[in-house]
């Protein structure tokens, strides 16, 4: 089959849970025999890189501001796709779904495939109406798509409700953690094995940052026998969000204890995750985020806010807690970090979890069987 993917910045996923995906789903495509198009931003993916480990990728032109970005994007590359002939067109996050009707216009032998990755309008960076915008495009991604898949049960519950919308439960994937290490890696940041707390995240304001930064330095104050050696290490940076990441900075201005490291790949990040003693996702709103199912891969205990998508994967309630609550979570950071057993045997279960339930293979596999569905 012919396959192009639209919507994402582009790949290698630099950053960006919806590039890690569609990294990481176009690789098993293409393993298993089908031509696979990705269409890329010029800003995010270099011009040269042409091809992906056998993935096709075209670049498109773009308005690169926060409103525009997407959509832009999203439009050359469908007027680009659909005189490919490709059998499907895969649509990922409902901005770009926004326009999954025009390929069922143009090109009616071509099947649409929608992926909601997550209900962005809730994202607190956007206004009204980009906002209208977006509950547009979740509307369009369950009416003119031949196949939606949602990336969690929640989502799935969420279209079924509101639009009537049966979709396919499909969830994010996460590759094996690599068995290399190089601890010294951590000697840039002074970090030390074992002694920090990791968020990786793009540096918005429903990721819950600042709730992090308020809580550990609240947890420290309360706990500086337990916490005093430790550090808060935050890899991430801004996404059209300078003011953000502005606060963020502020809020930790002489604090030595956090750690900003701004965008990791690679080695880097591999040792960051593989090296914490606690992952923490403190997001207000998520789809089902790749950045849990990566530190449960490499053995990492996780906590993370009380939200159902996150309860999907961290399945243990020792390891939530409230929910852009700052006394909650710096109360469970104390309390995990007084349970060393428990944060190691916690590991271990999330390797096998991540193994077991999220291995992309499988997820390719299934995602396959939609597109072969589909196009009958």
């Amino acid at each position: 089959m012919r396959i192009a993917m639209i919507g994402q910045k582009g790949i290698p996923g630099v950053y960006g849970g919806i590039e890690r995906h569609v990294e990481e789903l176009s690789l098993e495509m293409a393993r298993l025999g089908h031509e696979v198009l990705v269409y890329a931003r010029k800003w995010y993916t270099p011009e040269n890189l042409k091809n992906y480990n056998g993935v096709k990728i075209i670049h498109t032109p773009t308005l690169r501001t926060k409103n525009l970005d997407a959509i832009t994007s999203t439009f050359f590359a469908t007027i680009h796709a659909v005189f490919q002939n490709p059998d499907v067109i895969h649509y990922h996050g409902v901005g770009p779904s926004l326009l999954s009707w025009i390929p069922r216009l143009l090109s009616p032998r071509t099947k649409v495939v929608c992926t909601i990755h997550c209900l962005d309008r809730y994202h607190q960076k956007w206004g009204f109406f980009a906002r209208f915008m977006l509950r547009l495009g979740e509307r369009a991604g369950c009416a003119f798509a031949n196949q939606t898949i949602s990336v969690s049960k929640t989502i799935q519950s969420y279209c079924l409700n509101e639009y009537h919308r049966l979709t396919n439960f499909i969830p994010n994937g996460v590759p094996k953690a690599p068995a290399v290490r190089n601890p010294a890696i951590l000697d840039q940041w002074d970090i030390r094995p074992g002694k920090y707390l990791l968020m990786v995240s793009r540096l918005v304001r429903h990721k819950g940052a600042h709730y992090l930064i308020e809580a550990w330095q609240f947890a420290r104050q309360q706990n500086p026998e337990l916490l005093g050696d430790q550090k808060l290490v935050i890899v991430g940076d801004g996404s059209f969000t300078d003011d953000c990441v502005k606060q963020l900075r502020e809020m930790a201005r002489g604090d030595g204890s956090i750690v900003f490291t701004g965008w990791q790949s690679g080695q880097n990040l591999s040792e960051l995750y593989a090296d914490c003693g606690l992952f923490v996702h403190p997001s207000e709103n998520e789809g089902l985020p790749i950045t849990v199912l990566q530190a449960m891969s490499y053995g990492r205990p996780v906590l993370v806010s009380d939200i159902p998508e996150h309860k999907e994967v961290v399945l243990d309630s020792k390891f939530w807690f409230a929910n852009a609550n700052i006394v909650s979570l710096a109360g469970k950071i104390i309390e995990l970090m007084q349970n060393k057993n428990l944060l190691e045997e916690t590991g271990k279960s999330n390797r096998e979890l991540a193994g077991a339930r999220y291995d992309w293979r499988d997820i390719a596999m299934k995602t396959a069987q939609i597109y072969l569905a589909t196009a009958r």
